[in-house]
């Protein structure tokens, strides 16, 4: 029986020559990732158990970015805990403030994971990785606290839906978009446990950046995982990156598959998901009239270079809605360097939007953008359950930042195609 390309990773990584779905097996891994919130839950585990040293000083990540810049005590002391284990242990991917980033931009950005590789992290948005054409998975603090001792850790080997993407995007429609589309099709729970694999002619139409928002909320349908093929885009971007050596890995041509979806991406439209549920989705046309209060363009769903780009040349030489918020957060402190010699920076600012030193902040309802009771967000980040930005009565639309760039213009959500089409505000003259 054949193997899917997510299978064939993982029983390479347990030693096997063959696994399939269901079975348990224990996989060796190549990077173990906590946070500022899971870390330190990890290391309490780590020490509770007696553990005394860690399985690869160079193999464990921690990544301060939740709560960074700390934004009160408890914040505080979550990172001392984090800085003193990695102190203590001589850990060499420690992340804090001056050279920190979001963890899912940051990692891929600094090389430190790779095609073929194993990676778990205390974040369940550590799906991203398979963008690289990586097994990479969120588990509990629990699952890395033995990791960073053993380097190890159990799955259950899942089984897997095949995405068969043909067409190219339509200008104004991005990965968020392809995502978004396949959760209100699949629905919250529609691949739960399962690794979405990607497939078909479209996939080299797709940046790396529109990949790795798509496995990123692989998560939002119940996934295990999201993955895709290693082609030429994937090897221009790992180039230079790093210099260790890589295995790629494809599907046999008889891996079984739960379900198969054919997507043609040039039928795709700009997709909201409103409130409560990813799933709730509904493409531009149908959203009617939606007034705002806030936008962010950010996350580790939506915060990179091209994001940024995106939203700067649709708010260039126009005004952000009346009354409206509007908060920037390039992902990792490399792209907030590239927007300022770009000139986005001044761009957003002129517009009167304001830009954050990267941080998850307002996506997990931490602080930089809390909503208030009846406040209604358009946020390029990945979830929208209630309260997930502050007040239970608050509501969260998520949308790609052409979306979000488009809607923080009009005070609406809008359509960015529209929007874009409309002239811009000439600058004064001094």
């Amino acid at each position: 029986m054949g193997m899917t390309m997510t299978q064939k990773i993982l029983a390479d990584h347990a030693g096997l020559e063959q696994v399939a779905a269901g079975q348990l097996i224990e996989a060796k891994l190549d990077l173990v990732l906590a946070n500022d919130i899971t870390g330190p839950v990890s290391i309490g585990e780590f020490d509770k158990a007696g553990f005394d040293s860690v399985f690869d000083k160079s193999r464990i990540a921690l990544v301060m970015d939740h709560f960074i810049p700390n934004k009160d005590i408890k914040s505080a002391e979550q990172c001392k805990t984090c800085r003193m284990f990695s102190r203590r242990f001589d850990i060499d991917n420690y992340f804090d403030v001056g050279e920190m980033g979001i963890e899912h931009a940051l990692l891929p950005e600094k090389g430190l994971v790779y095609a073929g590789e194993a990676v778990i992290g205390a974040d369940s948005h550590t799906c991203t990785y398979g963008a690289l054409g990586a097994f990479s998975t969120g588990v509990g603090s629990t699952d890395v606290a033995a990791a960073m001792a053993t380097g190890k850790a159990w799955f259950k080997v899942p089984s897997a839906i095949k995405f068969h993407l043909r067409g190219k995007l339509q200008p104004y429609v991005s990965g968020k978009d392809v995502i978004l589309h396949i959760i209100g099709m699949i629905g919250v729970d529609g691949a739960l446990y399962r690794s979405m694999e990607f497939s078909g002619p479209g996939v080299a139409s797709l940046t790396m950046d529109d990949r790795l928002t798509i496995c990123n909320m692989a998560i939002e349908a119940g996934g295990k995982n999201g993955i895709f093929p290693v082609d030429d885009v994937t090897l221009k971007y790992m180039k230079g990156r790093v210099d260790r050596d890589f295995k790629v890995y494809e599907a046999d041509d008889d891996a079984e598959y739960d379900a198969i979806y054919d997507i043609d991406l040039s039928d795709i439209e700009p997709t909201v998901s409103f409130p409560h549920l990813p799933e709730n989705t509904h493409e531009i046309g149908d959203c009617g009239d939606i007034e705002i209060d806030q936008v962010v363009i950010g996350s580790c769903t939506n915060g990179r270079f091209s994001d940024m780009k995106t939203a700067a040349e649709m708010i260039k030489g126009r005004k952000v809605a009346k009354g409206v918020r509007v908060i920037i957060i390039p992902a990792t402190q490399e792209i907030y360097k590239e927007c300022i010699k770009k000139g986005y920076i001044e761009d957003f600012i002129d517009a009167g939007c304001v830009v954050s030193t990267p941080t998850c902040g307002p996506c997990l309802g931490g602080y930089m953008g809390i909503l208030a009771d009846g406040e209604r967000c358009v946020s390029t980040t990945n979830r929208n359950f209630v309260g997930r930005m502050g007040h239970t009565g608050s509501e969260v639309y998520l949308a790609s930042p052409a979306v979000a760039a488009a809607s923080a213009i009009e005070g609406k959500i809008a359509d960015p195609r529209i929007v874009a089409k409309k002239p811009k505000k000439q600058k004064a003259e001094d």
